[in-house]
């Protein structure tokens, strides 16, 4: 188990309206709280993403929930949530918590990511670090896509598999965003999505996806002969290339 910072923060959000607070704006039910971690994302009006994040409840505040998520999305998430309370009794505060994560035998006090199941487990406390798991690999092979490198400001949720990710929920009450979000659950077929791909060669991940001189997509995370894009799915095929790499469907 290596000991380092993490590329997350921690948030802690208290208050007698903490749990409505969060119900009313995120893409998950919080009820599911009680258990284990919820991973949720806040959007914009627009239905596009502005954080992803796992919820889950504070060992050592039973009426507290903690917020993890990653550093690049911290500041202007907490911006946001602040904008958002108003006169709720809800208080929000970065802490100084780590994440530990790994996918082997986990220690006491752990708790199950709550995305996919090869993701394994999160401990909260004073030490960050992992178990030395190959994350880009793992996360190539379940299509689980990352803060800022697959998820950025411009994302739908639906298009990154969050369903599939157990990250949105069709049965809780509004959320912001969520009529754009329902809308293409419900009334419109996906063209767009992130899936894995075969890659001969390499490329830099944001590199153009290009099949027949027309641009379908985006590369993104490779690891091994396989590869995340972003892809439209009525141009995609074989022989794609991503600048020197080939990449394909896989079977």
């Amino acid at each position: 188990m290596t000991s380092e910072k993490t590329n997350r923060t921690i948030l802690r959000i208290t208050g007698g309206d903490a749990t409505d607070f969060l119900q009313n704006l995120v893409t998950n039910d919080i009820s599911r709280l009680g258990d284990g971690p919820v991973y949720a994302a806040l959007l914009t009006p627009q239905g596009k993403l502005l954080a992803d994040f796992i919820l889950a409840a504070d060992p050592a505040d039973p009426a507290a929930i903690l917020l993890d998520v990653s550093d690049a999305f911290a500041p202007g998430l907490l911006q946001r949530l602040k904008m958002y309370k108003l006169r709720a009794d809800v208080q929000i505060e970065e802490t100084e918590l780590q994440v530990k994560r790994g996918t082997g035998p986990a220690p006491e006090g752990a708790v199950d990511d709550p995305r996919h199941p090869a993701l394994g487990w999160r401990l909260y406390g004073t030490e960050g670090g992992d178990d030395g798991t190959d994350w880009d690999a793992l996360r190539v092979t379940h299509a689980i896509p990352e803060s800022g490198v697959e998820l950025t400001p411009d994302t739908y949720i639906l298009e990154v598999g969050f369903e599939r990710l157990n990250g949105v929920d069709f049965r809780k009450g509004c959320y912001v965003g969520q009529e754009v979000t329902a809308r293409m659950k419900h009334k419109t077929e996906l063209r767009k999505g992130l899936i894995p791909v075969a890659i001969s060669g390499t490329a830099d991940p944001g590199t153009e996806v290009e099949r027949n001189g027309k641009a379908i997509g985006t590369l993104y995370t490779s690891a091994g002969d396989r590869a995340l894009a972003y892809l439209r799915f009525d141009r995609m095929g074989e022989d794609m290339q991503a600048g020197p790499a080939t990449l394909s469907p896989l079977p």
